[in-house]
Formats: structure tokens, C-alpha cells, sequence
């Protein structure tokens, strides 16, 4: 076996980015999220639980973890207002402080090392979201825009799963799937001539990607 060797070129890999942003919303075709500037992810959990027997630490645990974000944009789709808590009551009257309904986001990371530059992405799912309300400032305009920045955070409630542990978070490394699968992937996500853009279920993408 060869020794280990550090830095090799092309193996300087990294990740940054987000776009090709989606909401769907259940019974809904997904719609593109246009200002859409940065998905924070947050999860919560996972931290190690010890057991003690005797005094002594027979176990240590790691608890359930749970995916949650905070979305950052400077704008978001219509649709997306009756996640926002608002509730339209007749042409541009709009209640707020509504029930807000759960949806399903797609995002995309880049890929890339140092020898070609980008040459990948990975495709983020997002499943059961529910917006939390965040503040807002209106201040007044100077002699240069500045776009309100507008945020949320989000809280996610995991699929039913079998043969593994239920998460509401999906990554889809794009350079690892033949092109066709990708090609049928993303018809799903993104729709085709005669394909209505969704997002498939958890069982569904395996079937896709298996």
C-alpha cells in the first residue's frame, strides 16, 4: 500500500454556493424561488448522551437530530406567502399572522477542487418545512437602494423511513449518479414539456437513484 500523500492536486476539494432554489408546496407545482441568496444550515441534536452503571460510562449516545435552516433572501415567491403566515382575502389584501402550511425546498451547492474550477453540484431536498416569523425593518431610503434583507428560520418534521434513520434532509451528489438518472432527476424537480415540477417522495428518489 502507498503512503499517504497530502495536497495532491485535484483532491483540494470544496464546496460553495446556492441557487436553482424551488418551493413546493403541497398539491402545488413547485415554483422557482428568484432572490433566494443563502440556506443556513442549522441542525440541532446529535450531541453525545453518557450512561453511568456503578459510576461507571458504559454508553455514550448520540441523540436524534433534527435539520433546521435559516433561509435568507431578498425576495420570495408569492406562493409562498401563506407559509409566511399571510392569507390572501380578496385582489392585494392580504391578512397576516395566519396559520402558516409546511412546504418542500430544493437548493444546489457547488463543487469544485482545484485543478478544473467547478465541475459538480450537489442537490439539497428539503422536506416538512414550517417558517417561523421574522422581524422585519422598513427604514427610509437614501441616495442609494438597499434591498430589505429578509430571512426565516425553519424547522423540518422527518418522513417515515425504512432502513434508516428519519431525516427531512436529502443531498444528492450529482457527480456520483449516471446522466440519465440525473437527467430524470431533475425533469422531476425541475419539469419538462410533459412532466408538472414536484418534489418526489424520499421512497421515490432511492428508486430513482437505485
Amino acid at each position: 500500500m502507498a503512503r499517504l500523500e497530502w495536497g495532491v492536486t485535484g483532491e483540494r476539494v470544496f464546496e460553495t454556493g446556492v441557487d436553482r432554489g424551488v418551493l413546493y408546496i403541497p398539491g402545488q407545482p413547485g415554483v422557482p424561488w428568484n432572490g433566494l441568496k443563502a440556506v443556513r444550515e442549522s441542525p440541532s441534536g446529535g450531541s453525545p448522551e453518557p450512561y453511568y452503571l456503578d459510576g461507571m460510562k458504559y454508553a455514550n449516545v448520540a441523540t436524534a437530530e433534527e435539520f433546521n435552516a435559516t433561509l435568507e433572501a431578498f425576495s420570495s415567491p408569492v406562493e409562498f406567502a401563506e407559509c409566511d403566515g399571510s392569507k390572501q382575502l380578496a385582489a392585494g389584501l392580504f391578512a397576516t399572522q395566519q396559520p402558516r402550511k409546511s412546504f418542500g425546498l430544493s437548493y444546489r451547492t457547488q463543487v469544485g477542487n482545484d485543478l478544473n474550477g467547478f465541475d459538480g453540484y450537489k442537490i439539497h431536498l428539503v422536506y416538512n418545512a414550517l417558517a417561523t416569523a421574522s422581524g422585519r425593518a422598513n427604514a427610509t431610503v437614501s441616495n442609494s437602494v438597499d434591498p430589505m434583507d429578509l430571512s426565516w428560520e425553519i424547522t423540518t418534521r422527518p418522513p417515515i423511513a425504512d432502513g434508516y434513520r428519519p431525516t427531512a434532509h436529502l443531498v444528492i451528489s450529482t457527480k456520483d449518479i449516471p446522466s440519465l438518472v440525473l437527467l430524470d432527476l431533475e425533469e422531476a424537480l425541475y419539469g419538462a414539456i410533459a412532466t408538472t415540477p414536484s418534489l418526489p417522495s424520499q421512497a421515490d428518489i432511492i428508486a430513482m437513484l437505485s
